[in-house]
Order: C-alpha cells, then structure tokens, then sequence
C-alpha cells in the first residue's frame, strides 16, 4: 500500500491553517525547518514517523486525522470531516451535500455489492 503524501500534507497544511499558524511556528515547535515543513504540505518530501508525530502533537490533532486517506479503518475521523463539512455549510448546501451523499451511496452499493466494510 503506498502513502499518499500529497494527502497527508494537504491535511497538515488545512490542520495548521484552522490553527491560525505559520509554517514558521510550526516549524519551531517541531524543530524543522520552515522549508522542510514547506515540502511536506506540498509533497516534495516524505516526513519520517517523528516528524509526522511532532507535527501532529503541534497542530493538536491525532495521527489518525493525518493518515485517514491512508488508513482503511479510519471512519471516526472522516465521519468528524463530514460533521465539519455540514457544520460550516448553509441551509440549501446542506440539503445539496445530503442529496449528493445519497446519490453517491446508492451508486457505490450498486458499483461494489460485496463491499460491506
């Protein structure tokens, strides 16, 4: 199985954001880099484990929230990303979001009927 590190960094880079922190302050936290922090949100680098792990302790969220586009079992936390997601949306997206959901759901049962995970 291969990581997808666009994904992870992506997920560090709107983690930090919601934080209102600078790649610059989260780099001290971590004691990276400002330029090693850089290339981990846009992919140009692979982190190691006590990077991912010191990044994630700063950003005050799971390694799990991190890696959930990595992690087969990880429903908890794209469940909080669906929660998000309609928290922050209006009226009429929310009617939009739950419409497209189902749309999705039905055509992905009739797609993988032997999916039950």
């Amino acid at each position: 199985m291969e990581l997808s590190y666009e994904a992870i960094g992506k997920r560090i880079r709107k983690a930090r954001l919601r934080r209102e922190m600078t790649q610059d302050k989260l780099a001290a936290l971590c004691d990276l880099s400002t330029q090693h922090i850089s290339n981990i949100e846009h992919a140009h680098t692979k982190l190691s484990l006590p990077a991912l792990v010191s990044i994630a302790n700063a950003l005050h969220v799971s390694v799990d929230e991190l890696l959930c586009d990595s992690i087969y079992k990880s429903k908890s936390v794209l469940q909080d990303d669906f929660a998000r997601i309609f928290q922050e949306a209006s009226d009429t997206e929310t009617k939009f979001l739950l419409e497209s959901a189902r749309a999705v759901h039905a055509a992905y049962g009739r797609i993988f009927p032997n999916d039950k995970n």
